[in-house]
């Protein structure tokens, strides 16, 4: 016999159901398209004072009830409340009418390599996305003139790599948000280091400013974020998770990507809680 639904999988039914087939992105309808847990997002960016643009809608909706569940079609106005969000895609209003796909578990975006607003190719796009034929669209700045001239390396997506993995050094790397006052509160810190070691030739003190620039492999949760990537093959990577000074940053370095043991002491105070990132400096959400 046929297994009955459970409360969850009849509670998700019901939100889904509860959703216009194709929303458009508001102060109202924020909370229920970022509460719907639908895994993946297809979004119409368009300009809703043209006529024009405005009829690419057709071909959208017509494309929306194939995937209901799946994924959730959402019409973003460049000239609205979208607008905010364009910064996030390295998007600018003169970019519209363009298509774009967020698998929202990481946050991946996927771009056709050229925008179809026909049902049918719609429909194609995204079943190639789900079928994992189409790799996410990266976004990446562009590296600064001086960008290894200053003790502290400036990295972009597109130089990461090269950097990050050069097999004859030891790289730590600062995954920073401009906004975010964690790593506002650490930059000092952070520039003290590079300072301290900008003569040692196996040793790379850098940063990467993690909402301008996305990886395809390192996914950023929260800020600031310190990956040590050590010398040698293997692509190796340790995420550094203790106190953000640069004397224990220093021992961690001259401890090849490790912290040494330290005997525990006896103290007659109560351990403080632990902050979100479990780093006891605290950090700055997505």
């Amino acid at each position: 016999p046929a297994r009955g639904l459970d409360a969850a999988e009849l509670t998700q039914l019901l939100r889904i159901h509860s959703l216009e087939l194709v929303m458009e992105f508001t102060k109202e309808t924020f909370d229920q398209i970022f509460g719907a847990k639908i895994p993946h997002h297809m979004l119409l960016f368009l300009n809703k004072s043209s006529s024009a643009q405005l009829a690419l809608q057709d071909g959208f909706r017509a494309a929306a009830d194939t995937f209901r569940g799946k994924v959730l079609f959402v019409v973003v106005d460049v000239a609205g409340f979208g607008a905010a969000v364009l910064s996030f895609f390295g998007m600018t209003p003169a970019d519209a009418p363009t298509l774009r796909l967020v698998k929202m578990e990481d946050n991946r975006k996927y771009q056709m390599d050229q925008d179809d607003f026909s049902d049918v190719a719609i429909r194609t796009f995204i079943q190639a996305v789900l079928d994992g034929k189409v790799k996410p669209r990266l976004l990446s700045a562009e590296p600064p003139e001086d960008w290894d001239t200053r003790p502290v390396k400036v990295l972009v997506g597109k130089t990461f790599e090269q950097v990050a993995f050069d097999e004859t050094k030891n790289v730590f790397v600062k995954f920073y948000a401009p906004w975010c006052s964690h790593c506002q509160e650490m930059a000092a810190a952070w520039e003290e280091l590079a300072e301290r070691y900008k003569d040692r030739e196996d040793i790379v003190i850098a940063e990467l400013d993690a909402t301008a620039n996305e990886l395809e492999n390192i996914t950023i949760h929260g800020f600031p974020t310190l990956h040590y990537f050590p010398a040698g093959p293997g692509r190796k990577m340790v995420e550094y998770k203790s106190t953000r000074d640069v004397e224990t940053f220093s021992k961690f370095l001259e401890n090849g990507g490790t912290l040494p043991e330290e005997p525990s002491a006896v103290s007659e105070d109560p351990p403080r809680a632990r902050d979100p990132a479990g780093q006891g400096d605290g950090s700055c959400g997505m």
